[in-house]
Formats: structure tokens, C-alpha cells, sequence
């Protein structure tokens, strides 16, 4: 059962206002129409941000114009999520995405020194960087989904995901479940504290079953355990920046991580969660800015 236009979200319905709506357009690239935002002079160093799982843009809506005091920023919402188109199934791998985001920074003109993605936005930067696609300066990766879950959940959660994702029902059930307590308590679910705004932000979204439908595809389509097996072959330099009450994605996992990386240092956050640069954007940016600054 194909999705209605209607279950997807409108830019002129739920992008009414947008944050940072003056900064936003939309490009046709890579076969999608995608929804982007930009912030900061075109002379000034690139920086691609992409959001995580579910989101979209407006997870960068305090940090975004924190960077662009020393970077040319470009937000775009990934494949699926938001008002970008998604992509069809035979793109919906890891690589897959990575190769349409790669064509979004060529029709741009964007190369970035600067590489900062959150959640599973960090395992597409590190497929770019890995697949040559992308070579940053640094690549931080915020509370990165960059591992497979530990166990029998590595093999649990994405044949869950899959199964959800194929059957057209599931979207729908959950966009109509969404309400403010239910995206409350997904959230709170992450070991973050987001403030009214940005949960009724992520509340609009959850309501388009077309949305959700982008964010199941993802977790379905995906193969993190190539991602982790190439990870040592990273040949740029990491920040992975961990809250310490993420409850989304281990911060052990980081301190692994970085033993098999070669170029990685680890930034503990203490009191944040998995959206821990939606709690304190100003902390998590002083913190990418002195990483990159001391990079150059």
C-alpha cells in the first residue's frame, strides 16, 4: 500500500515555522528533492551536519547557527526524514545513502573541512569518509550509532525494524499513536530532557506516518556490522562526543570504539543524553570548535 502525499510532511502545513525557516531551500540532486538549510558565509570553510534517526533539521536548531560563526553550514534532512524525498528501496543501505548525500555536497559545491553528524547521521559521515566520498579535516560524531547493538540485538532490532518497514500499516498505527505523552516518553526514553519547542517539533513529524516510514527504512536497510569491521581504516581524525546519560546507544560503546580507531579522542558530557547537543548546544559547539581549531 503506497504512501498518500498526505503522509508525508508538508512544507506549507507542518513547515509553517519552521525554525530557522528564512534559511532553508530546496535542491533537486542525487534523484531526490531534498530540503536543506544553510547557515554562514559561502567564502567560509565547509561543514556538512546531518541529523540522526527520526529527525530531521530542526535538531540543529540552536547548534546550526553556533557552528556558522566560523563555518559555511549546510543541514540537510536525510533521505526520508522531514520534506526530503526518500529514497526507493534498492538505495536504502548505508552506502546508499551515503552516495545520495555525497551527490547533495557535488551539486552544492560543498566540500567539508568540518564533518559533524549525530546518532546514525555519524555512521553516514563515516561511510562517506571511508568510501572517499567526503575527506573533513575532522569528523565528530555526537552520541554516534557507528557499532551494531550488542548481542542478540544485532540481529533483534534490524529484522524488527524490517519487519515493521514492510508492512504499510505500522507507519500509519504509529503516527496515529503520537501524540505529546507518547513523544515524551520516546524521548525521555533517550536520557534526555527536551524543552516544550523541540518536543512538539518531533511530535509533528512522528504524526506523518511518511516520516516514520523514513526512519524504519533506515534501521531496516542498514549493515552496521560492515560499518564497524571498516571503522579501523578510518583515515581521518574523530571526535566522539558521548553524554554520559545516553540511554539510546551505550557510552561505553565510544571508549571501545576509540581504541580501534587511529586518529580518536573521546568528549564525555556529563549530564546529557543521546540529544545531548539539543540540551546544551552551546557546550557541544565550543567543544566541536575548539576540536576543529586545535585540527588546523
Amino acid at each position: 500500500m503506497p504512501l498518500l502525499d498526505d503522509d508525508r510532511p508538508n512544507w506549507e502545513r507542518d513547515g509553517r515555522d519552521w525554525p530557522h525557516r528564512s534559511a532553508s531551500r530546496f535542491v533537486e540532486a542525487a534523484g531526490l528533492r531534498w530540503h536543506i538549510q544553510e547557515f554562514g558565509e559561502a567564502e567560509k570553510p565547509g561543514l556538512l551536519l546531518l541529523h540522526g534517526t527520526g529527525a530531521a533539521t530542526h535538531s540543529w536548531r540552536g547548534l546550526a547557527p553556533l557552528l556558522a560563526e566560523r563555518y559555511r553550514v549546510v543541514a540537510p534532512d536525510l533521505p526520508g526524514h522531514g520534506f526530503t524525498d526518500p529514497l526507493p528501496p534498492g538505495r536504502l543501505s548505508l552506502p546508499g545513502m551515503a552516495a545520495a548525500v555525497a551527490g547533495l555536497c557535488d551539486h552544492l559545491d560543498l566540500v567539508p573541512a568540518l564533518a559533524v553528524g549525530h546518532s546514525a547521521g555519524a555512521a553516514v559521515l563515516a561511510r562517506m569518509c571511508l568510501d572517499r566520498r567526503i575527506t573533513p579535516d575532522l569528523l565528530v560524531a555526537l552520541n554516534g550509532a557507528l557499532t551494531p547493538f550488542p548481542g542478540v540485538a544485532s540481529f533483534l532490532f534490524p529484522s524488527m525494524a524490517r519487519m515493521l518497514f514492510l508492512n504499510p500499516v505500522t507507519p500509519r498505527l504509529f503516527a496515529w499513536s503520537a501524540d505529546k505523552a507518547a513523544v515524551r516518553r520516546l524521548l525521555d526514553g533517550t536520557g534526555s530532557r527536551l524543552d516544550q519547542p523541540g518536543l512538539d517539533l518531533y511530535r509533528r513529524l512522528l504524526s506523518r506516518s511518511g516520516h516514520v516510514s523514513g526512519a524504519l527504512g533506515m534501521m531496516a536497510n542498514w549493515d552496521l556490522a560492515a560499518l564497524d569491521r571498516d571503522l579501523p581504516k578510518l583515515g581521518v581524525r574523530a571526535l566522539l562526543v558521548v553524554g554520559s546519560e545516553d540511554k539510546a546507544i551505550r557510552p561505553d560503546t565510544a571508549f571501545a570504539l576509540r581504541d580501534r580507531l587511529p586518529f580518536a579522542r573521546i568528549e564525555l558530557l556529563r549530564g546529557l543524553g543521546h540529544l545531548a547537543h539539543e540540551e546544551a548546544p552551546g557546550r557541544v559547539a565550543e567543544i566541536v570548535l575548539r576540536e576543529a581549531s586545535s585540527n588546523a
